[in-house]
């Protein structure tokens, strides 16, 4: 029983110092420009993020429509020094009724990160290239998850993290499914 609880002890003073070690330039962004990592959700099919009532954010990359009232706003899109970009925006439900038609934002995923925006995707054109949703070791995707629903005017946050374009590269086109494709600048 000691040895189990000595190496309890012993791993979660490693994954706490591995935790701690995978902060970034926390500094240089607010939370809601970058998100400092994913956000893991045991039961993501069962719950949601958080709506929140439509605030307009100052800083407006690009938008694009998708189902009828349903519009995604990109807010920032970051090149991180690590080698990802970040994309982050909100997606608000302009209409009348609850929308909950959003499987096909999920793309080909089906069991690892459930409901999410797993099928964005990012187009170099310049570069001919498409860059996809990152995912952690375990295949979930490195981007919001467990949207089961957005009620009437109110608005999700969502991000997703890709592989980095080369440093050439300075515009992109943001895709995801049921959505206009939307062109961004990089920052960063």
């Amino acid at each position: 029983m000691k040895v189990r609880g000595g190496a309890a002890v012993a791993v979660a003073a490693v994954l706490a110092l591995t935790v701690a070690g995978c902060g970034g330039d926390d500094d240089k962004a607010k939370p809601e420009d970058k998100p400092s990592a994913p956000q893991s959700q045991a039961g993501s099919a069962k719950t949601s993020p958080k709506a929140t009532p439509s605030a307009q954010p100052t800083e407006v990359l690009a938008t694009s429509n998708g189902d009828p009232g349903i519009v995604l706003t990109i807010n920032s899109a970051v090149r991180d020094p690590s080698g990802f970009v970040t994309v982050s925006g909100q997606i608000k439900n302009g209409g009348d009724e609850v929308f909950t038609k959003i499987t096909a934002w999920r793309g080909d995923e089906r069991d690892a990160s459930g409901t999410s925006v797993a099928g964005a995707s990012l187009i170099d054109k310049a570069g001919k290239k498409r860059y996809y949703v990152l995912r952690d070791t375990e295949s979930r995707c490195l981007c919001t998850t467990g949207i089961t629903r957005i009620d009437p005017g109110t608005s999700i946050p969502f991000f997703a993290q890709f592989p980095s374009p080369p440093a050439s590269t300075t515009e992109v086109d943001f895709t995801l499914p049921t959505f206009a494709t939307a062109t961004v600048k990089l920052s960063g």
